[in-house]
């Protein structure tokens, strides 16, 4: 059988969305087994999946990067690693952030709302979105270093543990090219609309 093009995208997609679940669950399962003991990178890697609202927002970027095709496709998980470092960055010299807990669960909110949309606005937009809540999770991490481990070494724990993240949202957002795939990915949407609301909620509890 001749795959096509697209075809041949999907499973590749679906492939590195599986390998990168695979490496998050061993990398958080030794994190977890080693607290302390990594110097930071350890601890870094099981930061993001030691938060729903934070998983939650990190597969949604890569849902939603899927679902919009290349270029967005790489560009979205690309970039919000990258300004999340810089979020973490300002955490760490002390400058504050008003409202993380609420940009983070907006962040479910926003992202789940425009999967379930199907929601193409022009890329600089979707940048535009994705790094503005890109730099609340960041500060949350950076301000929730442990004092006695490394601050880059931890950075680079959880900038790997979300690509990792973002990678298993690709994989996931690929079935919206098959027959009812992209059903499927707006319920994927609506969950995590859902969870957002809850996180909200909390948010102002």
């Amino acid at each position: 059988m001749v795959l096509t093009g697209r075809e041949n995208g999907d499973r590749v997609f679906g492939r590195v969305g599986a390998c990168g679940l695979v490496v998050l669950l061993v990398s958080a399962r030794a994190a977890f087994a080693h607290q302390g003991e990594g110097g930071g990178i350890l601890t870094g890697l099981s930061h993001p999946v030691s938060g729903l609202d934070h998983v939650a927002a990190m597969i949604a970027v890569g849902v939603w990067g899927a679902q919009l095709g290349r270029p967005a496709l790489w560009v979205l998980p690309v970039m919000f690693p990258m300004v999340m470092a810089g979020g973490a960055f300002l955490a760490l010299i002390g400058l504050g952030l008003p409202g993380v807990e609420t940009g983070i669960a907006l962040s479910a909110v926003v992202l789940g709302a425009v999967i379930v949309a199907e929601a193409r606005p022009p890329l600089a937009v979707s940048i535009a979105v994705v790094s503005a809540f890109a730099l609340f999770h960041g500060h949350a991490h950076g301000t929730e270093l442990p004092p006695d481990q490394s601050g880059l070494a931890y950075s680079v724990g959880f900038v790997v543990s979300t690509g990792l993240l973002h990678a298993c949202g690709i994989g996931i957002g690929a079935v919206h090219r098959w027959s009812g795939g992209a059903r499927a990915i707006r319920a994927v949407g609506a969950v995590i609309l859902a969870a957002g609301l809850v996180f909200l909620w909390r948010s102002f509890t």
